[in-house]
């Protein structure tokens, strides 16, 4: 029987506590790594650069001495360059100025070209520091990318993820160290928020569900009173808007989280689904449903999709006029992006109403109870579930009444 390899070892914490006020002298801080990198890059930068000014300078002098712009033949002082410039008869005095005219250009012609040099080197020196620069700045921060790409990868429900960086007892590893801990607590947070969901769910369903089951049988009794044949259909309202708020609040709390598995979905399948779920309300309301579904693949998770297709178009139908009504549903792909659009006629709706549509248990004009059209948790879930799979909802009111519902979505 093949054993099974151990579980990679998280590399060591640091030697000194983060929150001891009172912290290692020497300890490999950031500040002194780099104090140290740039000001040995500086020494050794002028260092060569000194070198190649001295290596230039020695040549030039050196080039200097060696061919002067005059000699002497037979006792007479001629020129070797053609811009030394000797009189015909000159006497000693003038022989001199002369010749000291000739040597300054001489050592000006040197100094020029020694500075013509020594821009070449720096221009040189320059290209090589900043490269060098970009590189170590680049392995200096590498930490700082990992630990960008693992709460990028956090952001996205994956809890488990660590960074685990190795290396010197460094603030950057205090601050990934910190940071693991700060996910293990989140990842426990998380686990125990999915259990209770779970449990409660479970807990809160089965009564419900009971109580529908004995509702239900004593009114197929034809035998029961009329005022028990109502209050119990009363009772039974009341029961199925208790089991929807606890399906619409047990959806809210999963669809907060990123989705992990994703497949192919078609919005236009999707919309097209809703639409026929909801079509006999719609018939019996009056509600005309319009617009074309063009394909439009996602990745992401089929039923909560459809969930999103599901109340913007119940919202559709029943905030609809009372007569005339109609709702136009459409799906197409902009921009790299999945479009999924519902419009409705309706009653005027404020713009300054728009945001509190999307806040749970809130509606229109309404408070949490009084009203036979939902529970209120709709287009909380609506949003939950698009930002859930990277996308987002626009609501906009639509001229003449009613609202335009846009929901977009990464392909």
């Amino acid at each position: 029987m093949a054993s099974t390899p151990a579980p990679p070892q998280a590399p060591p914490k640091p030697t000194w506590d983060p929150r001891d006020p009172v912290r290692p002298l020497l300890r490999p801080t950031i500040r002194i790594r780099l104090t140290l990198l740039y000001g040995g890059m500086f020494l050794i930068a002028g260092i060569l650069l000194l070198a190649i000014i001295y290596l230039f300078t020695a040549q030039a002098v050196s080039d200097s001495t060696a061919q002067l712009p005059f000699k002497v033949v037979s006792g007479r002082v001629e020129t070797t360059a053609a811009w030394c410039r000797l009189p015909a008869l000159p006497t000693t005095e003038e022989l001199n100025d002369a010749m000291a005219i000739c040597l300054r250009h001489q050592t000006d012609l040197a100094l020029d070209d020694v500075l013509r040099r020594s821009l070449f080197a720096l221009l040189g020196l320059s290209i090589i520091a900043f490269a060098f620069g970009y590189a170590m700045a680049g392995r200096v921060l590498s930490p700082l990318g990992r630990i960008t790409r693992t709460a990028r990868q956090v952001a996205g429900s994956d809890l488990a993820r660590r960074i685990e960086l190795d290396g010197p007892d460094d603030e950057l590893k205090e601050l990934a160290d910190t940071f693991d801990e700060m996910l293990e607590r989140l990842e426990r947070a998380f686990t125990a928020q999915q259990r209770f969901v779970a449990n409660a769910s479970h807990e809160l369903r089965t009564p419900l569900a009971i109580n529908r089951t004995l509702l239900e049988v004593h009114l197929s009794d034809p035998g029961a009173p009329v005022e028990l044949q109502q209050l119990g259909k009363t009772l039974l309202a009341t029961n199925e808007r208790s089991e929807q708020l606890v399906e619409g609040l047990l959806l809210l709390a999963r669809s907060d989280n990123q989705i992990v598995e994703r497949k192919p979905v078609d919005l236009a399948e999707v919309a097209s689904r809703a639409i026929d779920q909801v079509r006999a309300e719609a018939d019996a309301k009056g509600v005309e449903f319009r617009g074309e579904q063009a394909p439009a693949l996602v990745q992401g998770n089929g039923v909560l999709l459809e969930r999103i297709a599901l109340n913007l178009i119940q919202n559709a139908v029943r905030y609809n006029i009372a007569e005339n009504g109609w709702a136009e549903v459409t799906t197409e792909t902009q921009h790299g992006q999945a479009v999924l659009v519902v419009t409705n006629t309706g009653p005027v709706v404020p713009a300054y109403e728009i945001d509190n549509l999307f806040e749970p248990f809130r509606r229109l004009r309404q408070e949490r109870t009084g009203s036979d059209k939902g529970v209120g948790l709709g287009l909380s879930i609506v949003r939950s579930v698009a930002r859930a799979h990277g996308g987002r909802i626009i609501a906009e009111p639509r001229e003449g009444g009613g609202l335009v519902m846009r929901v977009t979505l990464p392909i």
